[in-house]
């Protein structure tokens, strides 16, 4: 029993008196087995103190935990702090400190993005020479005119809205719509597309408002006036002022007046002096009031050569245009002609060697077919074609900065 006693005291000191000896009465014996009055209440003590002593930890290792995340944060804080401070600098001493700019050049190192091949190969090779000035003229349609169709046969109930007509070229020839065809297209180009002529007819005449007679205005004009978006960007202007409505059909000089000739056009925008004088002569065109004849030549672009940026011709490197041309010839390297008897065509054949014989006609490049294409199209589809065949081709310079700022295409 003793020694029962002694290792129930060991397990639970608790029980024995402040001065080491077992309290009385500590354990009984009952029936031959040592039993402890207070065993419930020792275990219910032994448990309080072991959770507190567990809740005192738990309590420990938390303050531990949270020190040590409050510890963590300048830390964190201090790179960002760190940061802002070079932002400071430049502004304290930027004389002082040239490094910046030397340390730009890892900018410049990221050539990939710049080196992007561009949307167009085709560039300008060869202009302003005085053998390329594109001139345009105004002309208003003649009522009276011996109106054919395309078989020259006479048509008959044609009406002309001679005062539309003569509303809008008024128009035009003000002080407001020359300026704004002169300033067209420098904003977004830094360039002029379009220059007025020195000597150029100015209107000053009073412009009606529209009536339903006279509302509706129908232009016949080329296309260069109408790709390159000076129309879409002049006529605007001047329904919304006066209250027309112009409807355009546009296609080369050449179509343009037939279409005229046919009544379908109450006056005309081209550039091709050959065929507007016979347009004059034929006696489709008459002298506007306050003009003095019926060509009103009033603004003028270039034409300009363009191939393909390696320009295999060398044409960058000729003297003159028609030398240029002349390379293009004896090298057969591609080209694409209009071939639609425009004002750009008519250009075109001039400036061809008289020798080869080409001219207007298809026929006359029956024996070049291995390196010119006679399309019969427009400048937008030309400069396409151009573009996709590694071609050279003659355009005007607003249709074709026009084309290569829309990534070549043409609406």
């Amino acid at each position: 029993m003793l020694r029962f006693r002694e290792r129930w005291t060991s397990l639970f000191p608790e029980i024995r008196s402040s001065r080491g000896e077992p309290a009385a009465p500590a354990f009984v014996a009952r029936e031959g087995v040592l039993f402890c009055p207070n065993y419930n209440n020792i275990m219910e003590e032994k448990m309080k103190k072991t959770i507190s002593l567990l809740l005192a930890m738990a309590m420990v290792f938390c303050l531990m935990a949270g020190c040590g995340s409050k510890a963590e944060t300048p830390a964190a804080e201090a790179p960002a702090a760190e940061a802002a401070a070079p932002a400071e600098a430049p502004a304290e001493a930027p004389a002082e400190e040239p490094a910046p700019a030397e340390e730009a050049a890892p900018a410049e190192e990221a050539a990939p993005a710049e080196e992007a091949a561009p949307a167009v190969d085709l560039k300008i090779l060869y202009e302003q020479d005085n053998s390329m000035i594109n001139t345009y003229s105004l002309l208003a349609v003649n009522p009276d005119a011996p109106f054919v169709d395309t078989d020259g046969n006479a048509v008959g109930g044609v009406e002309i809205n001679a005062v539309g007509a003569a509303a809008l070229i008024n128009w035009m020839l003000s002080e407001e719509g020359e300026e704004a065809a002169a300033n067209y297209g420098y904003d977004e180009y830094n360039e002029y597309l379009f220059y007025l002529l020195d000597e150029r007819p100015v209107s000053e005449a009073e412009i009606p408002e529209a009536t339903e007679e006279t509302k509706l205005i129908r232009l016949s004009t080329t296309t260069s006036v109408n790709d390159s978006g000076l129309l879409g960007y002049l006529l605007p202007m001047f329904e919304e002022k006066y209250g027309y409505e112009v409807e355009v059909y546009s296609a080369g000089t050449g179509k343009a007046i037939a279409n005229a000739k046919m009544g379908n056009a109450d006056l005309i925008l081209v550039h091709a002096k050959a065929q507007e004088e016979k347009f004059v002569e034929d006696g489709f065109a008459y002298v506007l009031e306050g003009m003095e004849s019926e060509r009103m030549s009033y603004m003028y672009n270039f034409f300009v050569l363009c191939g393909p940026s390696d320009d295999p011709a060398g044409v960058a490197e000729c003297e003159s245009v028609k030398d240029a041309f002349a390379a293009i010839a004896e090298g057969k390297y591609l080209f694409v002609s209009r071939g639609d008897n425009s004002g750009t065509h008519t250009k075109e054949i001039s400036l061809w060697p008289e020798e080869l014989g080409i001219t207007t006609e298809s026929d006359s490049v029956q024996d070049y077919t291995d390196w010119y294409t006679y399309s019969n199209a427009g400048m937008g589809v030309c400069l396409t074609m151009a573009e996709e065949m590694g071609a050279y081709i003659l355009s005007d310079k607003a249709t074709f900065l026009t084309f290569v700022a829309n990534g070549g295409v043409m609406g």
